[in-house]
């Protein structure tokens, strides 16, 4: 239930609230009374009247406006002095997310998380676990002739991921597994040597970060989710295809948390499972033949 305030606290709260904001912005009675259009005596009473009486919502939001404050937090329905729009612009951030391997950015983030748990649902495969090969034959014909240069520093980069203090928790839907293990839809044309250095790569991975590292596979007929990463309680970031959408503010950071934490209770295929269905798809492709021109 929302705490209630005596009315003449509330309208003292008020007053000190409103002499600590015309202080702030280095205004004077007479210009705040100018900016808002409100007489200067009207402006005088409510910065001097110990009564009980609150202005009407005109005046509270026009001196909100001038001061750069929220009217919530003016009427101690806020601890927080900034504006709605000010509140957003600080928790949520919109940027380029160009088509290139651990970009700074993201490299920032993971350092910036050290030593939080990390929890990860990958577009694809997730980068800090695939081989120089698999790199290449993905990201190759976007960088071109900087296609090694950038494989090798995004190795370095994660490289530090894996052997930073973090721990990683990482749910991917088990199609995206078997659709690259067969070499169909996104991975079609991907040669069969590649597939199974990744997975060997994978099942090795996967046993000697153990627990640090924890794999988890749903089925996507009963659980969704877009590509995210959570940073402890730091950051959460969407990825959008052309942009990341990040979130700073704890309330949406546990929301995106406990949709985590459902995709990884109601997971089919657990983190300890993960290493028998790797050399199961090994299994099921190794004797496959190369496809005839």
């Amino acid at each position: 239930m929302p705490h209630k305030i005596d009315k003449r606290l509330r309208a003292e709260q008020f007053r000190h609230r409103l002499i600590r904001a015309l202080k702030d912005s280095g205004l004077s009675q007479s210009a705040l009374a100018r900016d808002t259009g409100v007489d200067r005596s009207t402006i005088s009473q409510l910065l001097n009247d110990e009564g009980a009486r609150l202005p009407n919502a005109h005046v509270v939001g026009a001196c909100a406006s001038v001061l750069g404050v929220s009217a919530d937090w003016l009427l101690s329905l806020s601890e927080r002095p900034e504006s709605a729009a000010e509140l957003m612009a600080s928790s949520l951030s919109l940027s380029e997310a160009p088509r290139a391997l651990v970009d700074q950015r993201i490299f920032d983030w993971h350092r910036e998380a050290a030593g939080y748990k990390i929890r990860h649902v990958p577009a694809a495969l997730p980068d800090m676990l695939k081989t120089r090969a698999l790199l290449e034959w993905e990201y190759a014909p976007h960088l071109g002739r900087t296609a090694d240069q950038a494989i090798g520093a995004s190795e370095d980069r994660l490289s530090w991921m894996r052997q930073s203090q973090s721990d990683y928790e990482i749910a991917m839907p088990i199609y995206e597994l078997e659709s690259f293990a067969h070499a169909t839809g996104y991975y079609s044309g991907l040669p069969l040597e590649i597939r199974l250095e990744q997975l060997d790569q994978f099942e090795r991975l996967t046993t000697q970060l153990y627990p640090r590292l924890r794999i988890y596979l749903f089925d996507a007929k009963r659980l969704f989710s877009s590509p995210l990463t959570i940073f402890g309680p730091l950051l959460c970031v969407f990825y959008a295809g052309s942009h990341y959408i990040a979130f700073r503010d704890l309330e949406r950071i546990e929301t995106f948390t406990t949709h985590f934490d459902h995709l990884i209770r109601e997971a089919d295929i657990t983190a300890r499972q993960v290493s028998g269905r790797l050399r199961a798809l090994k299994a099921a492709i190794s004797n496959q033949s190369p496809p005839q021109p």
